[in-house]
């Protein structure tokens, strides 16, 4: 089943079995996923080297995006979730230990994906604009998926949750690990095409396929506030 012609995969071409966006609000919590200082905030650079700058021209879309689209429209769906009482989660990667020794592997891996974020580490921080409230959870993580990680799935289903809208970053990593762990253990999962990025549009706009219609259903944030009424 499909609910949109958007980000459709060869298995689902041919499928005319189209569905609904319902949304039951007592039984659905939003995941707001990676949305930290390290990720998404533009490096300040002192005296960059040429290829510092080089760099940060190859990145200068991503953060342009960030900026435009996914902070405010997860801001628009924190806003609605909060004034109507809807539960809203927060993941972050984040060790234990002040050497990382508890990290996954993919985590102590050289290049970009080598992350060592103790606790304390201001980079870690989620941004203000989207920053968690009180009574609101917060997992986290040395995963990339937030399920498989912590115990969010148990919390999840202590509280009779049993559809979660998914936002954040990198849609091709810890968004994507996150939602297949999700529609594994039986959630209904809405992917939100706006309020999460990768480093490209075209990685995302893979990801997105790839994930849609099998792992969850792809939405934009109009959609599903539409489908909140």
């Amino acid at each position: 089943m499909r609910v949109n012609d958007r980000h459709v995969s060869f298995y689902y071409e041919t499928d005319d079995d189209y569905g609904q966006i319902t949304i039951d609000p007592a039984k659905t919590a939003l995941l707001v996923i990676d949305m930290q200082h390290v990720f998404i905030t533009r490096p300040v650079l002192d005296h960059p080297t040429e290829q510092e700058l080089m760099n940060a021209k190859r990145w200068e879309p991503f953060y342009r995006t960030i900026d435009n689209e996914t902070i405010p429209n997860n801001k628009r769906l924190l806003d609605v979730f909060r004034a109507r009482g809807m539960e809203v989660c927060f993941a972050m990667i984040q060790c234990l230990k002040k050497n990382g020794a508890d990290r996954s592997l993919d985590q102590k891996a050289t290049g970009y994906n080598e992350l060592l974020l103790p606790p304390g580490d201001p980079r870690a921080e989620i941004v203000p604009q989207l920053a968690p409230q009180d009574d609101e959870i917060i997992v986290r993580k040395t995963t990339d998926s937030a399920i498989t990680g912590t115990n969010l799935r148990l919390i999840l289903h202590n509280m009779g949750i049993d559809t979660v809208v998914v936002t954040g970053v990198l849609t091709d990593q810890c968004v994507s690990g996150t939602v297949r762990s999700l529609a594994d253990e039986s959630f209904k999962v809405w992917l939100i095409e706006d309020a999460t990025m990768a480093a490209t549009d075209q990685i995302r706009a893979n990801e997105l396929e790839i994930l849609n219609n099998i792992y969850c259903h792809v939405i934009n944030t109009d959609e599903l506030l539409a489908a909140l009424g």
